[in-house]
Order: C-alpha cells, then structure tokens, then sequence
C-alpha cells in the first residue's frame, strides 16, 4: 500500500492553515510532513531489506541485476 498520499493531505491542511492565518499550525504541518517522509522512507527501507533476505534465502538473487 502506498504511504505517499498522506503527504499529500499534509500539504492541503497546511495551505488551509496558511490561507486561513494559522502560521503555527502551518509550520507544524512542515514538520508534520518531515516525519512522515523519514517514516515512509523508513518502511520502504524494511520492506526493501526483507525482499533482500528472501530473495537471498530462496537462492532467487541474481547480484541486483536489472535493479535500480
């Protein structure tokens, strides 16, 4: 499941909070945002490490050919 959508809300709620004069809460949001990348990135980091393991368990590993 995809986890970039929720950045997306994220920059909507912080262009209400602008457009409505809440800087706070806008720049909350930035930080907000800040998170979510370093947990979204994170997640695909595991998800990335645990196809590895499997691929290398299995004998399914062809030494990264054709992966970017």
């Amino acid at each position: 499941m995809r986890s970039d959508w929720i950045l997306d809300v994220l920059t909507d709620l912080k262009t209400f909070a602008r457009a409505n004069n809440m800087p706070i809460l806008a720049e909350q949001l930035d930080d907000s945002a800040i998170v979510a990348m370093a947990e979204i990135a994170a997640m695909k980091d595991v998800k990335n490490a645990q196809r590895q393991d499997g691929d290398e368990a299995g004998g399914t590993h062809f030494g990264g050919a054709g992966k970017s």
